[in-house]
């Protein structure tokens, strides 16, 4: 299913990998930009760039593909849907190579503002924040993970006066979109037949079988922690399916392409506003940079947007809904009074290199001839997501309850920081603090792997303001990580959970240890002690890539909620978000399939609102 040109000037790069690394990382963007790629979306419905819609989806990400398919099956409404980037290209459905796309250009290349307590071991404090920038949004970057949260995530949003976002309440709609494959999910929790495939994946690596052996010796059950009961062990589900990447845009839109001439498509388009009539407060259409030239596009219905829990609250803001002193202060005339940018969340986790005797993954092994003839087969890690291979679900606060909110998740990645020459680019580290931990690791070629032990309900909160009123400059992201303080506690008992498993039979069968290597700046304090892992996980504040509720879904009496529990704007007419800004509490788990469920739940709402169901 791969380009066999751009699969094979991959294998070439592994290959040169071992002799030049330099020349490698200089031509890694040349491939992934696709100039030997074939282009999978080349022809696009004629646009009148003047023209009019009765729906405008702004963003071509998960949520946006999934509406732009659901909405356009009413052959009466015509749809529009603007992506800022460009094609999904083949090689970027090669699931192995997950960390060289945040190199290119499909990626925002967002980053942090400086901290003192955070992103310490990134180059000036500032953790690099990837985000799609092309057809299929984030799940043509992400690493394909696919968990749902826990089912008292969406009773816990239903609490909070969000009406209809119950877990059964959307169940249906996780349902609906699953083409689940995985053979032992529970039958009653489980989608079959919809268009985003789960499955499997089809190689796993010795170290993986070790961790899920190692978990049910700590205590869990290894189980489908998609079903009734999160807390447990388990390989991986991915969003993948046939050793291929199975983005939004593969999914919803391929398979109608040329078969809804009510669908218009627009790439390289950037929406630099909406538009709102001030003396209705009603949207109206939007404007648009593309081909060089400013456009005006009208809708007859919504602007719906679904850009992303940064490049949404910018837009808002720059379009005069958003808090009026801050907007005030950037020269905007105030709109709508709404939280917009606030209640900034993410998953982040302080990830753990071991040493093993097992064989882990190294750049350059893909190029052997076997592993090749694997691929042939879909077989072999090239369907591997990023190195990512299992998953399990802690409580550390009540361990003898399984069914109950966990506090930690840990995944296992089959290789190092020094595996592979984009993972330490793509996380932004300090050379000096890479040269100190890792480079024995690589000049050795040492096996190893990490665990990543990653906080499920953080309880800090961060925000997203506007930098200039300039469209095309980067808003100010305060991550504002370990504000609250049992995100640190929460993370050291964490890492200390993922270190304690060497302890365990099945990973001293494969000699697995923890790779010592003190921190630089760390060394003032004991190693091993409780204030020495605090220093740990303040360097090596990861992101997992799940920010979300910049825009806040709650009811009228939430005076922090910015979308109503249908998903309309307070205050301004004919104007919605559908992604995951909405997401008042982070789920416990990743986002991208809760964003499916909700692109999906918003299209029914969508519809029901003007009587086509």
């Amino acid at each position: 299913m791969f380009s066999f040109q751009a699969f094979v000037t991959f294998l070439l790069l592994c290959k040169v990998w071992a002799q030049d690394r330099n020349f490698i990382l200089e031509t890694i963007d040349f491939l992934i930009r696709g100039q030997n790629d074939v282009n999978l979306e080349n022809h696009d419905n004629i646009i009148n760039m003047e023209g009019e819609y009765d729906f405008i989806i702004v963003g071509a990400g998960t949520a946006g593909c999934t509406l732009a398919a659901r909405l356009s099956e009413n052959p009466k409404w015509k749809i529009l849907l603007l992506e800022a980037g460009g094609p999904e290209r083949l090689i970027m459905d090669v699931p192995i190579v997950a960390h060289f796309l945040q190199l290119g250009e499909m990626n925002w290349k967002y980053r942090t503002q400086p901290s003192q307590q955070a992103c310490l071991a990134m180059n000036n404090n500032r953790c690099n924040w990837p985000r799609g920038k092309v057809m299929g949004g984030s799940s043509v970057l992400n690493y394909m993970i696919y968990t749902r949260g826990n089912r008292r995530d969406y009773d816990r949003w239903a609490e909070m006066g969000n009406e209809g976002w119950s877990f059964m309440d959307v169940l249906p709609y996780f349902k609906k979109y699953e083409g689940s494959t995985v053979p032992d999910a529970e039958p009653e929790y489980v989608g079959r037949n919809g268009p985003v495939k789960v499955s499997y994946v089809n190689w796993r690596s010795k170290i993986a079988d070790a961790f899920v052996e190692a978990a049910q010796q700590d205590g869990l059950k290894y189980r489908d922690y998609n079903g009734e009961i999160q807390t447990g062990v388990s390989y991986l589900h991915t969003t993948t399916f046939n050793a291929t990447r199975w983005s939004s845009n593969r999914a919803y839109l391929y398979p109608i392409k040329g078969k809804r001439p009510n669908l218009h498509v627009k790439k390289n388009a950037l929406v630099t506003k909406i538009l709102i009539a001030p003396e209705t407060k009603t949207a109206y259409g939007v404007e648009i940079q593309a081909d060089d030239k400013l456009y005006k596009i009208l809708t007859r219905r919504e602007v719906i947007l679904s850009a992303g829990a940064i490049n949404t609250p910018q837009l808002l803001m720059l379009s005069g809904v958003g808090p009026a002193k801050h907007l005030k202060e950037m020269n905007i005339k105030p709109l709508a009074d709404l939280a917009v940018g606030y209640n900034l969340q993410d998953h982040t986790a302080a990830p753990i290199t071991f040493t093993t005797n097992m064989t882990s993954l190294h750049f350059e092994d893909f190029a052997e001839p076997t592993l090749m003839n694997r691929f042939n087969r879909n077989e072999g890690p090239y369907g591997s997501p990023g190195g990512c291979e299992t998953i399990g679900f802690w409580k550390l606060e009540h361990p003898d309850t399984d069914d109950d909110f966990p506090d930690i998740e840990i995944f296992l990645v089959g290789g190092s920081m020094a595996s592979n020459p984009a993972i330490s680019r793509a996380f932004g580290l300090k050379k000096s603090i890479y040269d100190s931990m890792f480079a024995e690791i690589e000049d050795q070629r040492m096996n190893a792997f990490m665990l990543f032990p990653m906080i499920l309900r953080p309880k800090s909160r961060g925000r997203v303001m506007l930098k200039s009123t300039d469209p095309f400059k980067y808003p100010l992201i305060y991550a504002n990580y370990f504000a609250h303080p049992y995100d640190v506690d929460i993370s050291v008992r964490g890492l200390l959970k993922a270190i304690s498993l060497m302890d365990l039979p099945s990973f001293k069968k494969i000699n697995g240890k923890l790779w010592d290597r003190v921190i630089p700046t760390c060394k003032k304090y004991p190693y091993k002690s409780h204030e020495y892992w605090e220093c740990y996980v303040k360097h090596f504040t990861v992101t997992i890539y799940h920010y979300s509720g910049t825009a806040k879904m709650g009811p009228k009496t939430d005076r922090s909620a910015v979308v109503d529990p249908r998903l309309n704007v307070y205050g301004i007419r004919n104007l919605r978000v559908v992604d995951a800004s909405i997401i008042p509490e982070i789920m416990s788990g990743h986002p991208n399939g809760p964003v499916f469920m909700i692109a999906e739940k918003a299209a029914d709402m969508i519809k029901q609102d003007y009587g086509f169901i």
